[in-house]
């Protein structure tokens, strides 16, 4: 049976953020959400510090708390490892958000066309507009409006109704085509790699063999579809700097 992951190498990436750009572009997030994001740590005590760069998406559990807490089953986890929302069955009651210790939950707090004016508020900069010629970010991609997999239910991004909450979905429109994901093909340095875990032969089980690896939170009993390797998992001395995007995480923005 297909187990999508992904494998991330925390050697190579240099937190150039490509990943988080290419995810809202494709998934047509609003202003202020970001459903990849790179934390830059920093760790030590100067002058003996150090500096990492840890993508995080969503982590696509086996074992995911959101689904087990939605009262409606619009979070459900499908078949081939991909966790997703129906929008047409969440209620908003935000219990997700709670019960997902990885912060990767956005809750809807505007209509559309009310997020996407802060796009054209950004494009009227004169300086800008020099550079994009006046273009903004397309409202909607025509892909993510279709039904998805064998269960023939709406969740992927274009949906971004007031009063529900996104994630990450794996770009799942791209998935059902033998596509990556956005942030798979965008990343400069390959830090990214996306594929079947149960094929022996997929990009992702090739490059995860013989490396040492890691989970987030693992500890919990989540069993996230999220591989890291290089590097070492965060401590709890680990301090975020450099957050030159608001709204990131949980935060009513």
């Amino acid at each position: 049976m297909t187990h999508y992951a992904m494998a991330i190498d925390l050697d190579r990436c240099q937190g150039c953020r490509a990943c988080v750009e290419a995810c809202k572009i494709e998934n047509n997030t609003p202003s202020a959400v970001f459903w990849m994001y790179v934390f830059r740590l920093e760790e030590g005590t100067y002058p003996d510090t150090s500096i990492s760069f840890l993508p995080r998406p969503c982590q696509h559990c086996h074992n995911p708390p959101c689904v087990k807490v939605c009262p409606t089953g619009a979070r459900f986890h499908r078949d081939d490892g991909i966790v997703l929302t129906d929008f047409d069955r969440c209620i908003g009651c935000r219990y997700c958000e709670v019960a997902c210790p990885y912060g990767v939950n956005f809750f809807n707090w505007r209509k559309p066309e009310q997020a996407f004016a802060d796009y054209q508020l950004a494009m009227d900069d004169p300086d800008l507009a020099a550079v994009t010629g006046g273009l903004i970010p397309p409202y909607r991609n025509p892909d993510l409006d279709e039904l998805q997999g064998d269960e023939q239910r709406r969740t992927a991004g274009s949906a971004h109704y007031k009063g529900v909450v996104e994630k990450c979905t794996f770009c799942v429109q791209r998935v059902e085509k033998g596509l990556d994901p956005a942030c798979v093909v965008t990343c400069p340095v390959e830090a990214l790699v996306f594929g079947d875990l149960e094929d022996p032969n997929s990009p992702v089980s090739t490059y995860l063999r013989g490396r040492d690896q890691f989970k987030l939170l693992e500890e919990l009993g989540t069993d996230p579809s999220v591989i890291y390797v290089g590097g070492t998992p965060p401590t709890p001395d680990a301090r975020e700097i450099e957050r030159p995007m608001t709204g990131v995480g949980n935060a009513n923005a």
